[in-house]
């Protein structure tokens, strides 16, 4: 029996501002993500049962609802749509991304499976209808379904995928706590109302940073009254040499900082672990 392993990449906000809060009780966002090369690892057989198997493993296996999460939803959602003509499989997912983190594990993986499961099983699905069914998992995991730097515009459900990479170098922080990205919108009560749209389409590292520098995340506030441990690790991390900014990506838990280089991402990810040696930290390049 064949098996297939597949990476399923991690996101980070970039920045991120909140509009305005929708009738349906989601918010609509303007946000720029891009993907650093840290990932979970996602392992498929065809399985002679007729169901489902999906189980975790790894260090941030725990905390997560096996019965119904991104990928039961999204098996859910293909076989109604009578899609997999009773195919069933058998899913391990070695979670190296921490749940809860903002680092977008479980939507990605959803993505990921999903691109998986349209070329192996050929499900012929047209982009539109990818797009679709990816939107009825969660919001983000449309974003999430090619590895290309991608601008939420707050336009509706519009995606702009910009056309460089420019590899940033990250140095990511978790604090080991799960933060419930619903939770930290029904909290918030900052809504940016500028109506003027960032241009990220910029054609050097330098001009980006130069633009994300005047940018940030308008869920931050909340998570740091909520976790005030959060805003002393951003302000830590903003205090190294070479860090040009730093600020919470996603709903939080994790902060991230940008560098100048990689050896100034290790030098801080050192002093920061001694400081916090029990947090997780990790330095990657954005691909």
């Amino acid at each position: 029996m064949k098996k297939y392993q597949i990476k399923s990449y991690c996101k980070i906000n970039l920045s991120l501002k909140v509009l305005k809060k929708l009738k349906s009780g989601y918010h609509n966002i303007a946000s720029l993500i891009t993907f650093c090369n840290l990932y979970d690892l996602i392992s498929i057989n065809i399985s002679k049962k007729n169901k489902d198997e999906i189980t975790f493993s790894g260090k941030f296996k725990k905390g997560i609802n096996k019965k119904k999460n991104t990928l039961t939803n999204l098996l859910f959602i293909l076989r109604k749509r009578k899609l997999l003509e009773k195919k069933f499989f058998k899913i391990n997912i070695k979670k190296n991304i921490p749940h809860g983190s903002g680092l977008g594990g479980g939507s990605a993986n959803a993505a990921h499976l999903l691109n998986f499961l349209n070329t192996k099983m050929n499900l012929r699905l047209s982009n539109k209808k990818i797009n679709k069914i990816a939107y009825q998992i969660g919001f983000d995991v449309a974003s999430l379904l090619k590895k290309k730097n991608t601008f939420f515009t707050g336009n509706k459900r519009e995606l702009i995928r910009l056309r460089s990479s420019f590899n940033l170098h990250v140095l990511i922080v978790y604090p080991n706590i799960i933060c419930s990205t619903k939770k930290i919108y029904q909290k918030n009560k900052i809504f940016n109302l500028s109506k003027n749209k960032t241009s990220f389409n910029v054609n050097s590292k330098k001009k980006l940073i130069k633009l994300l520098k005047n940018e940030k995340n308008d869920l931050e506030s909340t998570v740091i009254k909520t976790y005030p441990i959060v805003g002393k690790i951003i302000n830590l991390i903003r205090g190294q040499k070479g860090c040009h900014f730093s600020r919470v990506t996603g709903s939080g838990s994790a902060c991230i900082g940008i560098f100048y280089n990689m050896k100034t991402a290790n030098i801080a990810k050192g002093l920061i672990k001694q400081k916090f040696p029990n947090f997780w930290l990790v330095t990657s390049k954005t691909i």
